[in-house]
């Protein structure tokens, strides 16, 4: 699959995938209440279909008695919504001149698809004479998925040799920044695939449940501080030639340098539905489905990994942005 970016203008060419279907949402309306992975292996998996859940593959999170319990020990309210950190982040611009960049879409803790889709890069950029190859992760590195610790290991090591690597902050990377920071304020993140975060650390919520000297301190004491200090540092926003890469998108009608970047982290509505008028393809993850979503203005590229076990990789080079299969 394949569409032009051209260097003005708004136009974003589509060529339709094999299946000749438009792609479709697989996780509409409210992805981080209805999903829930079978297993907790090396790999990531495709998602449980559950009964009574909303339509377009859509499925429902049963409620964990854990964390209730968990909530209840520590005096919190049985519902909380996670609170986004402070911002003041980085906005980067590449030079496109010699240069490909492959954007992945969200991981969501899934190291061996990580893994599997650098070395799907570097096949790819060895028949590409650049003098600069940028591996561009859109954000949420962490949560759902079995690995987050593996993952964030991974992306603060050195990367692929003769490449850089780059990471943007997601809403997921953001929560869980803000639940190291104050665990008791940021319960809700547990259920937003927080969860399985802590248990990539080896952190066993019924040993939290038991413990007296404080889930701060436990929190902080297991995270590895280079893991919070690369999160802290993470940019929300590349600009490289006419594509913009975010993790989530824009807000339709605001001039680029106006645009909130709790926008660039969050927004889906009405992003997803209507022209952002910036003049760019906007290329970005957060909103799942089950391909590649080629539509006028912006590329997405979450494919759901940590459900689907399909991680999507975007190159970007000239006036092209092709799936990398």
């Amino acid at each position: 699959m394949t569409a032009s970016l051209p260097r003005t203008g708004l136009t974003v060419s589509r060529k339709s995938p094999a299946s000749g279907k438009k792609p479709l949402d697989l996780f509409e309306g409210r992805p981080d209440k209805y999903l829930k992975t079978r297993g907790l292996g090396g790999s990531c998996r495709r998602p449980t279909r559950l009964s009574g859940g909303p339509s377009s593959c859509s499925l429902r999170l049963e409620p964990s008695l854990l964390l209730t319990s968990v909530r209840s020990f520590f005096g919190l309210g049985t519902k909380s919504e996670p609170v986004p950190a402070i911002g003041g982040r980085r906005r980067i611009e590449f030079d496109p001149e010699d240069t490909v960049v492959y954007a992945i879409g969200d991981v969501h803790g899934c190291f061996a698809e990580l893994k599997a889709a650098e070395q799907r890069i570097i096949e790819d950029a060895a028949h590409i004479q650049v003098s600069r190859r940028i591996i561009l992760c859109l954000g949420d590195l962490v949560d759902r998925g079995p690995r987050s610790a593996d993952v964030l290991d991974h992306l603060t090591g050195p990367p692929p040799g003769g490449f850089e690597r780059l990471s943007l902050c997601g809403n997921h990377d953001e929560t869980f920044l803000s639940f190291v920071d104050d665990p008791q304020a940021n319960m809700g993140w547990l259920e937003f695939g927080g969860e399985q975060t802590l248990e990539s650390y080896g952190i066993d919520l019924t040993r939290i449940a038991r413990h007296r000297g404080g889930l701060r301190d436990i929190v902080r004491a297991t995270v590895p501080e280079a893991h919070v200090a690369f999160l802290k540092q993470l940019p929300v926003s590349v600009r490289f030639g006419s594509a913009l890469f975010v993790h989530a998108g824009v807000r339709p009608g605001v001039p680029l340098e106006e645009q909130d970047e709790d926008d660039f982290m969050w927004i889906r509505e009405p992003f997803v539905s209507q022209p952002h008028g910036l003049g760019l393809t906007v290329v970005h993850g957060h909103t799942p489905a089950n391909e590649p979503v080629f539509a006028p203005g912006r590329i997405g590229i979450d494919t759901g990994a940590f459900a689907t076990g399909r991680l999507t990789v975007l190159r970007v080079f000239e006036s092209e942005a092709t799936v990398i299969h």
